[in-house]
């Protein structure tokens, strides 16, 4: 009966707990150097995905719990960071948020004058094109070209069971003889002189 009593107690004041850890934060956000308000600054708790801006004025108010980070943040300024008190006595809290300048620094733009007509046709003859889909397209589907495409691409699982299974066969076909040499292949020659021919041994710059 004394835990039962005790579990109910601490049901019984558990809202009075979260009631005293919310915060009501509230302020104004303004530059360092001549204290101007920054409107639409960025007010956000750290890994909660809670937040608000600034109005016009650079004023804001948002509810927070005690212990949370509050980063604030604004294009043009550095990201500051502030951490209201756990042992904070009330439930409101108050900030003056100044906000220092952040440099940036830009690359350097160099300006030309522009090309003379000479200049231009010189650039305009030597400038190289890329080939269109048509022609990237007769390129890769020319005999020599898919061979090398072939040659490059490993096989699929069932170019690798059709080739396991054809030298199993030939393997068994040959049982107890030497195979044959394809040097001595008249078919094979045919076919080598035909490629010879078509020129596909050439080197393709």
């Amino acid at each position: 009966m004394g835990k039962f009593a005790n579990a109910q107690q601490t049901i019984n004041n558990s809202p009075n707990i979260y009631r005293d850890s919310v915060v009501q934060l509230y302020g104004v956000i303004m530059t360092a150097d001549s204290l101007k308000a920054i409107p639409f600054a960025s007010v956000v708790v750290k890994n909660k995905g809670r937040g608000t801006i600034t109005n016009n004025d650079g004023v804001f108010s948002i509810a927070v719990n005690k212990g949370e980070n509050i980063i604030f943040t604004c294009v043009g300024f550095k990201d500051r960071t502030i951490v209201i008190p756990s042992n904070l006595e009330g439930n409101q809290y108050s900030v003056i948020q100044l906000m220092v300048n952040d440099t940036n620094f830009l690359p350097a733009t160099i300006l030309k004058p522009r090309p003379t007509r000479a200049q231009f046709e010189r650039d305009f003859v030597n400038a190289r094109v890329d080939d269109d889909l048509y022609e990237t397209a007769r390129k890769n589907t020319s005999e020599s070209q898919k061979k090398i495409i072939l040659a490059s691409l490993p096989r699929d699982g069932k170019e690798a069971v059709g080739a396991s299974l054809s030298n199993q066969a030939a393997k068994y076909y040959y049982s107890g003889q030497v195979p044959p040499m394809n040097i001595l292949n008249p078919v094979a020659w045919k076919s080598f002189i035909n490629s010879w021919k078509r020129g596909d041994f050439k080197s393709k710059n």
